[in-house]
């Protein structure tokens, strides 16, 4: 028995203070147990959010392009000890950012190689481009890296191995292998997998992933007949009222060949549902498509973290959590306040989008809305899974 009430006040809540709109799947044992919609889509256009609206999933993306890069570690192309520069010249002779004792900045040669499993756990050295850190040298020339692409290439027309080899010209934030920084090392990966197979990152992904699962409404470019349905993006204002964002959708402009592998997905709440529940079935999803081995998402969700990275990974919404590959992952029930099972693993984006995947108890939710602010995201993840566990009822569900 699932009892929804609680989890239905708490999301029509959501969207009476907090947010345009939302939508959440729970499925449990391959049954659908739980679905709700509840707002809009498009504030101006009062336009409800529904089966058919599609969200930009951003960071949520990071677990296909992981997905799609162990596809090929299963055909051992690869292992995870690997230096990159083996698949990847151009990652050869990194160097470091570092600062004397009087502050002075100055580069150094890179003390480890970067390892290919590095780029799957954010410990490559490398950073983001979005945070406004005017100390970091890494992050200045990461956004001037950025900046001197989109000069070059307006509208996003370069392509994630150019995007990755001008990383590779980038200097590093730390020693390869020492700490946890979130960063773009997804964007390599994907890279990666075009390196390693030989084709366009966005047809790996529907060849391998997308089409098998049946994932039609799952895509880097959102085709002309279903923009339609795309949800509009949200901010909040200085008195915390909802804006509208028009300066979201640049990766999806027509024309633009950039495949983010850390964040360029859109999707729907069914199409991702049937990705997030093959990976809590074992890989293997309930049409029979085997997407993934039981043993390598295991390796997906065990924390790959030692403890000095652990503290780098200080996330408030992640208390309890450890990183695996390209995901969080449960390790202290009692230091999160879960009432749910060590191993459940998941992810998030910007927008507030939000998976978890329980193979314990064969439970997979997805929730979908649109709105940019950490502050929020803090507030409803973890009050989203508490409130999953707690509508789970009997001996049978548990």
């Amino acid at each position: 028995m699932f009892i929804k009430e609680n989890l239905e006040l708490f999301l029509d809540r959501l969207v009476q203070e907090r947010i345009a709109g939302c939508s959440m799947l729970v499925l449990h044992k391959d049954k659908e147990v739980f679905r709700h919609y509840c707002g809009y889509a498009d504030l101006g256009l009062q336009k409800e959010v529904n089966a058919d609206t599609i969200f930009r999933i951003y960071s949520m993306t990071k677990i296909v392009t992981v997905t799609a890069a162990l596809q090929l570690y299963e055909k051992g192309l690869f292992c995870m000890n690997d230096p990159l520069e083996s698949y990847m010249p151009e990652f050869s002779d990194m160097l470091v950012a570092d600062r004397k004792a009087d502050g002075t900045e100055y580069l150094r040669p890179a003390k480890n190689k970067i390892l290919v499993k590095d780029l799957f756990c954010m410990t490559a050295g490398f950073t983001y481009n979005g945070y406004d850190d005017k100390e970091s040298p890494v992050i200045r020339e990461t956004c001037r890296m950025e900046q001197k692409l989109s000069e070059q290439y307006p509208g996003k027309t370069y392509s994630i191995s150019r995007y990755a080899s001008e990383m590779a010209k980038l200097p590093l934030a730390n020693d390869p292998g020492t700490h946890w920084q979130y960063s773009l090392g997804h964007n390599v990966l994907a890279a990666l997998v075009e390196r390693i197979s030989g084709i366009r990152f966005s047809d790996y992904v529907k060849e391998n992933i997308t089409e098998p699962l049946g994932m039609q409404d799952t895509f880097f470019r959102i085709p002309g007949n279903k923009k339609a349905r795309l949800a509009s993006i949200y901010d909040l204002d200085k008195e915390g009222k909802l804006v509208q964002n028009t300066g979201m959708d640049v990766g999806f402009l027509e024309g633009a060949v950039y495949e983010s592998g850390g964040g360029g997905l859109l999707s729907t709440l069914d199409d991702y549902a049937k990705f997030a529940n093959a990976l809590c079935r074992g890989g293997t999803a309930e049409n029979g498509t085997r997407i993934l081995s039981s043993n390598t998402i295991n390796l997906m969700r065990t924390n790959h973290l030692d403890e000095t990275m652990l503290k780098d990974y200080d996330w408030e919404r992640l208390a309890g959590y450890g990183y695996g590959l390209g995901v969080r992952t449960m390790i202290d029930l009692v230091k999160s306040g879960s009432n749910g099972n060590v191993g459940e693993f998941g992810w998030s984006g910007m927008a507030g989008t939000w998976v978890m995947m329980d193979p314990k108890e064969k439970l997979t939710v997805v929730y979908m809305q649109q709105l940019c602010s950490e502050k929020t995201s803090c507030y409803i993840h973890p009050r989203l899974r508490n409130l999953v566990y707690s509508a789970m009822e009997g001996e049978d569900e548990r």
